[in-house]
């Protein structure tokens, strides 16, 4: 029996290319200056949230409207505090990834200060360690944190690495170093490499996209549920609804803001690797 490949290729293929679109939204959002972001995230939904409730009354009137009022009220409640369950574990996750974003840059300056000063001396070995790594903070600098951005990451920071573990290993084959300094500077590298491996982990995103779906729809639907209610002052529904959708959307656009920890411009800097080799002689 013959194995239909092409359609299996193109369902997976077609599965991917959704999942790149998506992933390349989320990308979008995060990156944008911070007015246009609040324009696309909070305030357009806010004002087609406001329109809604106008379109929606006109539609089916106020009388019809008002008899949801006392069934829609006990289920709202719910709603209400089914989002907000979701929406403060997300900005409190997300949060957190961000100041460990921040903790591993600091953690990675504080190694990189301790080895450049385990490797003092004039020995041909220490020379070419401290070189090794002022370039390699270099490259973190300028190559790895635009690459972040874009939730890649640098070879050539990568190689600065590698070269700069070739130094470290030389420094140990000819023996001219205590093995105490020895132990102490394989120590401050591999805590190099570990913050550095974090740093580019959190820069690919934090919230999961399942939980993103979740997270927009739930807002969605939460705004939608006070189409239901039907008041006789017009005026005043659309200014609660619009006061909500605000509130609704400002919580999701925190955790769009700084879900991408190295993008956007609610970002995590390289000051601290700056200051760092600053403090390196010329």
């Amino acid at each position: 029996m013959p194995i239909d490949i092409k359609g299996e290729g193109s369902s997976f293929y077609s599965g991917t290319s959704s999942r790149l679109r998506k992933h390349d939204v989320l990308l979008f959002l995060t990156g944008l200056p911070l007015w246009m972001g609040i324009l696309l995230v909070v305030i357009l939904p806010t004002i087609v949230a406001m329109c809604g409730v106008i379109l929606l009354r006109s539609w089916i009137g106020h009388e019809r409207l008002s008899t949801n009022n006392e069934i829609a009220g006990f289920k709202f409640a719910t709603v209400g505090v089914i989002y907000s369950v979701l929406a403060v574990f997300s900005v409190v996750v997300v949060w957190q990834k961000f100041s460990d974003a921040q903790v591993a840059v600091e953690r990675e300056a504080g190694a990189a200060a301790a080895l450049y000063r385990l490797a003092a001396g004039s020995e041909p070995g220490m020379v070419a360690t401290r070189e090794a790594l002022g370039k390699y903070l270099r490259l973190a600098i300028e190559k790895d944190w635009p690459r972040m951005a874009v939730e890649k990451e640098s070879n050539e920071a990568t190689q600065a690495l590698d070269a700069l573990y070739t130094a470290v290993v030389r420094v140990a084959e000819s023996g001219s170093s205590q093995r105490a300094i020895l132990i102490e500077m394989f120590t401050q590298l591999d805590a190099i490499t570990e913050a550095r491996r974090t740093r580019l982990h959190l820069a690919t995103g934090i919230v999961p996209r399942v939980l993103w779906l979740v997270l927009a729809c739930s807002a969605v639907l939460t705004v939608c549920f006070t189409f239901f209610f039907g008041t006789r002052n017009l005026r005043a529904q659309v200014l609660m609804t619009g006061m909500l959708s605000l509130m609704v959307f400002m919580a999701l656009f925190i955790v769009v803001s700084i879900d991408h920890p190295f993008t956007g411009p609610s970002y995590v800097g390289s000051e601290a690797l700056h200051a760092v080799l600053e403090d390196f002689p010329h």
